[in-house]
């Protein structure tokens, strides 16, 4: 019997669903192409449509051949892997299919010889998380000899009380570690980086701290309104569908201490110290003077008209939701103590990115070259998505000029080695959670310290929609967010050669 810790039958709730087409089932291929998944292993689709196994065979192959990175290399390889996979029909409020599911795994179990390990992943509306684990348990599928595991996507929660009790109920069947939350931003090649560059080398770390850090900004912005999603997203806005998760999480990857071990849960330590000493705005005034919100009214990108998201489809006319928002966050540690990070994320923005901006403080003014140039301040800056790499902007004088100095960049560009060919961030994640390393999920504490910290801004923001900032599709966001940097002296750095100031630096041109 095999045992491999890369064995197991994985129950994918939702397998009639965007994730599991455009993620999931691409994942699992790229996963089996490289070895990284044996022939020890099946797969049970399971949602509530009716399927056929060879219908479901069908979806998946689409799926594979619109969204892997690796083609399907003739019949036989795809033979191979197809017979792993197999659909069953469930409506996940009724315990009795569970009984049912329950002697499906068992005899794929058997078939593929997987050691009686079982990994559950729920790509299902988070309202379903509780019963479909309890359901789990009454149907007998934590039974076997082999371990048990539960994927769970975000949101988890809409506020800290409700992933509280959220969380009471998952931990009634499952113990925190056999749980794997999901951020995909943690599964991302560039933001696992950070952590090399920083501790990997010797030349960051002695810098990394407030006597020589002036700010961190994050962006992540998107090109897209809400599409089809309007009546989830007017639930939840950009505060929680983007700064709970994706953003705070990558705070703590910036900002953390170095681990003592390789030990997942010395990595997680460190985060959750990070998220414990976010200052806390603890009024609405201190939220109104710290965080922007906006929402993207009609405007035109790239030639096209865009509409309000007031208008687009399941969203309330009268709606306050943001699909903006900006932040001065601050770290109140002895490493970070006065250093800003700012972050923002917003719809409808002139370029899909995801960048970390690592702005260093300038040399002294009126000393040397400083007193007759007006020299650009050193960043180091990690481009996660879609782009990926890593540059340096630092000084240097102009080939050929007398006395010119211009920025120029040290340029580590991974998509331009590779191509755009690396690894999705969900193939990581599957293979972290089959081998049971949850280094790159997020543990309870750390999503209970980030909802403690949103929830703040959240309240303040319920009480009034004064501070709702309008801002036209295709523009960079609200002027107040611009403003946000510019009290402090500071203004955001462009992203992918995109700017709305009047400096931008490209290949080590100012233009």
């Amino acid at each position: 019997m095999n045992m491999n810790s890369n064995s197991a039958v994985f129950m994918i709730f939702g397998a009639t669903g965007d994730l599991a087409r455009r993620k999931l089932f691409p994942a699992f291929y790229s996963l089996y192409r490289e070895g990284k998944l044996t022939d020890h292993f099946a797969v049970i689709g399971l949602a509530r449509r009716p399927r056929t196994n060879d219908q479901f065979r069908s979806d998946v192959l689409e799926s594979i051949r619109e969204f892997a990175r690796h083609e399907v290399q003739g019949d036989a390889d795809w033979n191979r892997f197809v017979e792993h996979f197999e659909y069953m029909s469930l409506d996940s409020t009724q315990v009795a299919g569970f009984h049912e599911l329950r002697k499906l795994a068992d005899r794929l179990d058997e078939k593929f010889h997987v050691g009686g390990n079982r990994l559950f992943y729920l790509a299902l509306a988070p309202e379903l998380f509780g019963q479909v684990t309890t359901h789990i348990r009454e149907g007998g599928l934590l039974e076997s000899k082999g371990w048990n595991r539960l994927v769970i996507e975000k949101p988890f929660g809409y506020d800290l009380a409700s992933a509280e009790k959220l969380n009471r109920q998952i931990r009634e069947v499952f113990e925190e570690n056999e749980i794997y939350r999901i951020d995909h931003y943690l599964g991302k090649e560039m933001v696992q980086n950070i952590g090399v560059v920083r501790f990997a080398n010797a030349l960051f770390e002695p810098l990394w701290n407030n006597r020589h850090i002036a700010n961190v900004q994050i962006t992540l912005s998107e090109t897209v309104g809400v599409e089809d999603r309007g009546g989830y997203y007017d639930h939840s806005g950009a505060l929680r569908d983007m700064g709970q998760n994706h953003m705070l999480q990558m705070i703590a990857m910036m900002a953390m201490e170095p681990p003592s071990r390789t030990n997942p849960e010395d990595l997680r330590d460190e985060k959750v110290k990070v998220l414990r000493s976010l200052r806390a705005y603890r009024t609405p005034e201190e939220v109104r003077s710290h965080v922007v919100r906006g929402q993207y009214t009609e405007g035109e990108m790239k030639g096209t008209l865009q509409k309000a998201y007031r208008a687009e489809d399941s969203v309330n006319p009268n709606s306050t939701t943001e699909t903006y928002f900006a932040a001065k966050v601050y770290v109140d540690n002895f490493r970070w103590a006065g250093v800003p990070f700012y972050i923002r994320t917003g719809k409808r923005l002139p370029v899909k990115t995801t960048e970390v901006v690592v702005e260093f403080k300038n040399v002294p003014d009126n000393v040397y070259l400083a007193n007759d140039h007006r020299l650009e301040p050193n960043l180091l800056v990690f481009r996660i998505n879609p782009m990926e790499g890593i540059y340096m902007k630092i000084n240097a004088k102009k080939p050929g000029a007398e006395g010119v100095i211009i920025p120029v960049a040290m340029d580590f560009c991974q998509s331009c080695q590779v191509g755009l060919n690396t690894p999705e961030a969900y193939e990581r994640l599957l293979h972290d959670a089959v081998r049971g390393d949850s280094t790159y999920f997020t543990r309870w504490d750390e999503v209970a310290s980030a909802w403690s910290f949103i929830d703040r801004i959240a309240e303040a923001w319920s009480q009034s929609s004064d501070d709702l900032h309008p801002y036209p599709a295709g523009s960079w966001g609200p002027e107040a967010a611009r403003e946000l940097l510019a009290r402090d002296g500071f203004r955001w750095w462009p992203v992918n050669g995109q700017h709305e100031g009047e400096v931008i630096w490209v290949e080590g041109e100012t233009k």
